[in-house]
Formats: C-alpha cells, sequence, structure tokens
C-alpha cells in the first residue's frame, strides 16, 4: 500500500479529533463533529476549512497569456493582476481535463489552482503543449490553502489583519496580506466553494499551523468551526457547483455540466477542444446537466441510472438529502429531451425505480 499524503495541518486534525479519510491518496478529514452539523455551521456561521491537498502551477513568461489562451476556455485576456477566473482545460474532443481557477498575480505571472487529483496530469498536460517563452512549474508543495466560508467570514478575518477585507470583491485578491499570530504574509482572494460568502487563503506552507490556530481563536465567538470533506460536498452540491470526476471528467464536456459562461467560443485563439464546444453551444448538447427531486422515498446517488420506463436516459452525477433543504435531491446528466422542468423520470435506487422530477437548480441561494 502507498502511504498516504498529508497536509502540513494534519497534526492540527488529529488534536480535534477529525475521522479522516484516503480522499485521492491524501489522508483529510472528513468531519470533526457531524457532516449535518458542519454544514449548518457554515451556512448560519462560518467554516475553516484545509485545502492544501489542491494543486498549485505558476506559469510564467513573456508568451504566458498566449500559451493560457490555448488552454483555456475561458478568456484569460480579460484578466488583469489581483483578478481571478474560473475556467476549464479540455481534450480536444471537448471532454475536461480539469477545471480550475486563475490567479493574474503579475504581467507574465499567473498561479493555477486545479484539483487535487489531476495535480500531476494537468502538469504534464501542461507541460506537453508549452511553447514559446513560458515556465510551467508544479509549486503545490510551496502552498497551504485555507478557506473560511459563511456568512461571518469577512468579519473574522478583519480581526486578524489591516488589510481591509471588506474592498476585496467576488473574485479578486490581494497580495502581501498579514495576519496576526502568522510570519509569512498571504494571498487572499474572495472565492469558494461553498454557495457562502468567503475567502481562500494561500500562505507558505511553514505558516500553515499558525494561521489555523488563529483563526479558529478569532472565530470561536462568531461561531466559526473546522469543516471536512463531507459537508464540502454538501455544500458545494446545494450550490450547484461542478465537482470534476462527477459534473465533469474526460467523458463530460462543460457545455453538458451547464458551465457555458466560462467557454468564450468567441474568443480569437483558437483553444483546445473549441470546434466541438461551439457546435454544442450553438446547437445545444445532446445531453444535459439538470436537478432533480424526488418524488418517492430515497436518494438519488453518484452513478444511479436514471429510466423513462424501460429506456436508459441518464445517470446521476451527484445525490444527497440536502441539508439545508431536507429534500433527496441530485445532479443527473440526462438526455435533452428529459430536461425540461417538471419532466418525471425515474431512478434506479437499488432493487426498485423510484419516481423524481426535473427541478431547477443551484438547490441553495444565499
Amino acid at each position: 500500500m502507498t502511504e498516504l499524503k498529508r497536509t502540513p495541518l494534519y497534526a492540527e486534525y488529529e488534536k480535534l479529533g477529525a475521522k479522516t479519510i484516503d480522499f485521492g491518496g491524501w489522508d483529510l478529514p472528513v468531519h470533526f463533529s457531524g457532516i449535518k452539523d458542519e454544514h449548518a455551521a457554515t451556512r448560519n456561521a462560518a467554516g475553516l476549512f484545509d485545502v492544501s491537498h489542491m494543486g498549485e502551477i505558476m506559469i510564467e513568461g513573456s508568451d504566458s497569456l498566449a500559451f493560457l489562451q490555448k488552454m483555456l476556455t475561458n478568456d484569460a485576456s480579460k484578466l488583469v493582476p489581483g483578478k481571478a477566473q474560473y475556467t476549464i482545460m479540455c481534450y480536444e474532443n471537448g471532454g475536461t481535463v480539469d477545471d480550475l481557477i486563475v490567479y493574474h498575480l503579475s504581467e507574465n505571472t499567473y498561479l493555477l489552482v486545479v484539483n487535487a487529483a489531476n495535480r500531476e496530469k494537468d502538469f504534464e498536460w501542461l507541460q506537453r503543449h508549452a511553447e514559446g517563452d513560458v515556465s510551467v512549474r508544479d509549486v503545490s508543495d510551496a502552498y497551504v490553502q485555507l478557506a473560511v466560508q459563511g456568512p461571518k467570514a469577512e468579519k473574522i478575518l478583519q480581526k486578524l489583519t489591516d488589510t481591509d477585507v471588506s474592498t476585496i470583491k467576488f473574485f479578486r485578491f490581494e497580495q502581501g496580506v498579514s495576519f496576526n499570530g502568522v510570519n509569512d504574509s498571504a494571498i487572499v482572494s474572495r472565492t469558494g466553494y461553498t454557495g457562502e460568502d468567503g475567502f481562500e487563503i494561500y500562505l507558505p506552507s511553514a505558516s500553515g499551523p499558525d494561521l489555523w490556530q488563529v483563526l479558529l481563536k478569532a472565530g470561536e465567538p462568531e461561531g466559526l468551526r473546522p469543516i471536512g470533506l463531507g459537508a464540502r460536498d454538501t455544500l458545494r452540491f446545494e450550490a450547484n457547483l461542478a465537482l470534476y470526476g462527477q459534473e465533469l471528467s474526460r467523458d463530460i464536456t462543460p457545455i453538458e455540466a451547464g458551465l457555458n459562461f466560462a467557454v468564450k467560443i468567441k474568443k480569437e485563439e483558437d483553444f483546445i477542444g473549441k470546434e466541438t464546444l461551439m457546435k454544442q453551444k450553438k446547437e445545444g448538447p445532446e445531453r444535459k446537466l439538470v436537478g432533480i427531486e424526488m418524488l418517492d422515498k430515497g436518494i438519488p446517488r453518484t452513478h444511479y441510472e436514471v429510466y423513462d420506463r424501460d429506456v436508459k436516459i441518464g445517470f446521476v452525477t451527484t445525490g444527497t438529502q440536502s441539508p439545508t433543504l431536507g429534500k433527496n435531491v441530485g445532479l443527473a446528466l440526462l438526455n435533452r429531451a428529459y430536461t425540461v422542468e417538471g419532466t418525471e423520470v425515474t431512478v434506479q435506487v437499488r432493487k426498485r425505480r423510484l419516481k423524481a422530477r426535473v427541478v431547477p437548480t443551484p438547490f441553495y441561494k444565499r
């Protein structure tokens, strides 16, 4: 057995009695106090997440922008230093290599934050396509990433820094942010994966445990709680935020996943996968990601098949009982004819086919 990787914060989870699991080769906390409890804490107050398993890839050089325009579906020319962008990397057939966030640090310098399980694959893919004056470096081990999410996130963060964090707008970031009791300065962005307001913080690995501790202490009066992977998944699912390997994959394009906003077919550059994605955007994809709500009693789990009578019409990508709504809901990739709101379908739940209907997403909006 290969030994599981651990983030620099592993000792902090142990102190708090977290239950950890193997998540893509990482030993990470699935929960501290319980998934529903942590989900509610993030929706109502604030949650602290260790996201240091995510990958960071630095792109530098005078041809960086041209390179990113070729590799990514969104329009990186719209970025300026201090601005971030959600975007996608695709294969030639339009399938997804990964979804990621690009941070424009300075002229000709960009930081890509990629999914942990795709770190090596993404790095190899980028290196393979690099040309001209472009350097591609995997700098993941140099950073820890912490997220503070929830309605009280801004108030908690402000207690620890002289930087006015209220001025950081959505998908913008500040560099060189100092925190009381922490040696290294950080990049602080107003981004997140929960559907709540919040921040993601990148700083040198050695300072991760110090920042974790001062955040928990400063946030305690506001109800800040440490949050594991379980609630991270239910939170992002309710907000209809895609998870690679479920809503996106080598076989699922961003257009099928409903991420049209991140695919800029009008940009001049020919990015990888553009032809397929342009066709899907103009004609509509053959299948589409939709929300479903169970009418019969049962939970639609990942990979469960979806039917119209005896004809298989798709499958569930993610499903659970929504902790916020108390309803059994799912995201499903269905043939286009069945994606109209109100359409009734059946889901194969173990040996039974249970009724469900197509509903709007996101399931939750703050």
